[in-house]
């Protein structure tokens, strides 16, 4: 099953994820769950006979509500642990932010195979083209003030050995992954961000728990490629005779999975475009969007 959620400023761009899954024969039966984090009744109503289920979101503890000061989207982020919970008889879980989609469906064969393997796949938050993971102040020789996602998150959830015991770690990106149905991942990640959201962010704690649990508690994770889940904030390239977006890098392998963090504007107004380069050596023009609107008609 394939899951994903929104409120309703980010329906625009779930029906988009919905839409580019339906676009491939390899995806285009699967069934899908919506978690239910803000939507309208319309925009309930436009998607019942588009998905398999929707069921509303869920605070993990009864304090959350008050505390994520009406911002309901959140659930979008401490749902996902709960999954098989709420939509459960399913063999694997291939969970994608609404701000994703999928350009070609190689990305979905890898992470089921992953998720068959060491009962979770998942994307490392690295790659040639991503520059620096974490940074250190300097006094003089000596290095202070680490600064990375896993140390921020670590130090306000936790303690300051869990911080530093995560520093070093690229984080494990929880907008796309898969999981398996019977994983024993999920019974331990449910402990771990109840812990974690009683002083942690709400925001982070379920990208902050899916990294302890692989890198602090030993739970196997299959590492997939950043072409599995690119994160559109480190620019691709365009490649004009294949009409797809690729790695900057050779071989320019082609992207599977856009994701659209760090693209704030983008996210809010579809007609917004950006400058690419190509890998034939000039530059187009054109929107980071899933923008074939066809398959489900899109709002």
């Amino acid at each position: 099953m394939f899951v994903s959620s929104a409120d309703s400023r980010y329906f625009p761009l779930l029906c988009e994820w919905l839409g580019s899954l339906r676009a491939f024969p390899e995806t285009r039966d699967a069934p899908v769950g919506i978690i239910d984090a803000g939507l309208t009744p319309a925009q309930i109503e436009h998607l019942k006979p588009l998905v398999t289920s929707i069921r509303p979101g869920l605070w993990p503890l009864p304090e959350l509500e008050k505390k994520a000061g009406g911002k309901q989207f959140l659930q979008a982020c401490v749902s996902r642990p709960f999954i098989p919970d709420l939509f459960p008889g399913h063999e694997t879980y291939v969970w994608m932010d609404a701000d994703t989609w999928l350009q070609t469906p190689e990305a979905v064969d890898l992470l089921l195979r992953g998720a068959q393997r060491k009962g979770l796949a998942v994307v490392p938050q690295t790659d040639r083209a991503y520059g620096k993971a974490m940074r250190l102040g300097w006094l003089g020789p000596f290095p202070f003030r680490p600064r990375s996602f896993y140390y921020s998150n670590a130090r306000k959830a936790f303690d300051g050995k869990t911080a530093r015991a995560l520093f070093p770690y690229p984080a494990l990106n929880a907008g796309v992954f898969a999981l398996a149905g019977n994983a024993p991942h999920w019974a331990r990640w449910q402990i771990l961000i109840k812990k974690a959201l009683k002083k942690g962010k709400i925001f982070t704690a379920e990208q902050l728990t899916l990294g302890m649990l692989v890198y602090l508690e030993g739970f196997e994770a299959e590492f997939l490629p950043a072409w599995c889940n690119w994160l559109c904030e480190h620019a691709p390239l365009w490649d004009e005779d294949r009409h797809l977006f690729v790695e900057p890098y050779l071989p320019h392998h082609p992207l599977s999975v856009i994701h659209l963090c760090g693209l704030d504007d983008v996210r809010r107004d579809r007609a917004i475009l950006s400058p690419f380069q190509t890998v034939q050596g000039k530059q187009v023009t054109r929107s980071y969007r899933y923008l074939d609107q066809k398959t489900i008609g899109c709002p």
